[in-house]
Formats: structure tokens, C-alpha cells, sequence
């Protein structure tokens, strides 16, 4: 669920994977291999596109189909 989820927001927003993977600050046939689902793409880089791309991170993880992002917290750190 997550390929599909990275790779159909980086096409809608028309982002080349070139791009994206300088975002995460990976190469891009790492990238590649993650939309593939050839490698396990790491939470932070998971963090990092749900802010980029402001939608959920239940999203990204195919756990809700509601894109939206969730508000901040107010608990304290």
C-alpha cells in the first residue's frame, strides 16, 4: 500500500523520483525501489514525505483512506 500511495501523490503533484529522492536525500534507484516495492522505505523518510506532501501518515501507511493530515499536538514533549 505504501508504493502505491508514495508513487500516486509524487505523480499527481508531478514530482520526478529524482526529485523526491533528493528530498529524502537518498539515490534515485533507491527511491525507485521503494515505490517498487523492493525495499522497506524507513519511517523517517515516511515522516518526511507526509509533511512534504501534508497528508496523514495513517494515509502513506494504508491505515485510513483520508489524506488529510492531523492536527498538531498540544501534549508536551
Amino acid at each position: 500500500m505504501i508504493r502505491s500511495r508514495i508513487k500516486e501523490l509524487r505523480e499527481d503533484r508531478d514530482f520526478t523520483q529524482r526529485e523526491i529522492a533528493q528530498l529524502l536525500q537518498v539515490a534515485q534507484n533507491t527511491y525507485c525501489n521503494y515505490e517498487n516495492g523492493n525495499r522497506e522505505i524507513p519511517l523517517s523518510l515516511l515522516v518526511t514525505l507526509s509533511r512534504f506532501y501534508e497528508v496523514n501518515l495513517d494515509y502513506l501507511l494504508g491505515l485510513t483512506d483520508i489524506s488529510a493530515p492531523l492536527p498538531p499536538s498540544t501534549r508536551p514533549l
